[in-house]
């Protein structure tokens, strides 16, 4: 039985509120658990968008009576809301800024309204960015004009390994992270994933193609932490007309990670440094005692949707071989989850900034 530390997932969207047909603090925190997850910072584009303080406090209050493993929330940074998320930082995982399409209150349409979140939002905070491309470029030159830290979420391509590369090697205060969908899945996967209802292939960056995929591999000591971007939508919606972008993740990301430690691809020091250690320190999050995590690293078995505790129902890697399965979680002394049973109860899960 191989004994790991329990994983930080800075990338997560629990659909609460507004969205709880997909998932909630519940069931997003029940994934968590089964997935090794022990504490996991939540994403702000529900709806309402989680931008003020009466957002932030409203699912801050879903959490406490619901979640059952450790979390934070971000704030997402909107035109007009500087000051006040500079004001709420300490309450929250960070700011999220979403540089790309998005829509309603995080709509950030130019460049000249990242600059009044880069300066106000304290420093000994994290700024994410969903950036993707010459929108990761600009936010990259936003890190070295105010000289302060920017994490870039979920990286896909090999022109931006390499520009954070080049970033890093500069002094340029940047830190990134991969999504395994990002690791493992290619363009040419979709038909798979898709099977005749090609909305299932939709996700945020998109799918790359194999020569991205090898260079996220080659380039794996520029990125700094695993996140899932668990991003749940039901099958109904996904095979819409208007299908919306995003996989699960929770579960699948560890067993994932450990195929690919079995295979020779990564080491369980760089599963530990990029889920655990990594996350900790950018996202100045605290140390969880008499917390671990233990795997059946022997065990063989395929991924399927109805073994999982996500309520969206499926996974992009139905019927995947893998390697090394969760069989025991405990959380800050308490066993949370056994034998592919979720023993945490609502509630148990801690606010880590207000620890």
């Amino acid at each position: 039985m191989l004994k790991l530390p329990g994983l930080i997932d800075p990338h997560v969207h629990v659909r609460e509120p507004g969205q709880t047909h997909k998932e909630d603090w519940d069931t997003a925190t029940q994934s968590a658990l089964a997935g090794g997850v022990t504490m996991m910072l939540a994403m702000p584009n529900t709806k309402p968008p989680v931008f003020d303080a009466a957002t932030l406090d409203q699912s801050l209050e879903a959490a406490r009576s619901k979640a059952r493993c450790d979390h934070a929330q971000f704030l997402g940074a909107g035109p007009d809301n500087a000051q006040t998320a500079a004001d709420l930082a300490q309450k929250a995982a960070g700011l999220k800024m979403y540089l790309d399409s998005t829509f309603g209150e995080l709509r950030l349409d130019d460049m000249t309204l990242w600059k009044a979140h880069f300066e106000k939002f304290p420093g000994q905070y994290p700024i994410v960015v969903h950036s993707e491309s010459r929108s990761m470029a600009a936010a990259i030159l936003f890190a070295a004009i105010h000289d302060r830290p920017v994490h870039i979420a979920h990286i896909s391509l090999k022109e931006e390994v390499l520009l954070i590369r080049s970033a890093k090697e500069r002094g340029i205060k940047v830190t990134c992270e991969v999504s395994p969908h990002h690791l493992f899945l290619t363009r040419d996967d979709i038909p798979a994933i898709s099977q005749g209802h090609p909305g299932r292939g939709e996700v945020r960056p998109r799918l790359a193609g194999r020569e991205d995929v090898q260079a996220l591999w080659e380039n794996l000591d520029v990125i700094d932490c695993f996140a899932t971007d668990h991003a749940p939508h039901t099958l109904e919606e996904k095979d819409s007309e208007n299908p919306p972008p995003g996989f699960p993740g929770l579960e699948t990301m560890l067993p994932l990670l450990l195929t690919a430690v079995d295979e020779g691809r990564l080491s369980l020091d760089d599963l530990i440094q990029r889920s655990v250690i990594n996350p900790r320190r950018i996202f100045n999050l605290p140390e969880q005692p008499e917390t671990w995590i233990e795997v059946d690293e022997t065990a063989r078995y395929e991924i399927h949707a109805a073994d999982l505790h996500s309520r969206c129902g499926w996974t992009p890697f139905e019927g995947w071989q893998v390697k090394g399965r969760v069989t025991r979680v405990v959380l800050r002394g308490r066993e949370a989850f056994k034998d592919g049973k979720v023993l945490a109860d609502k509630g148990f899960g801690r606010n880590v900034r207000e620890i």
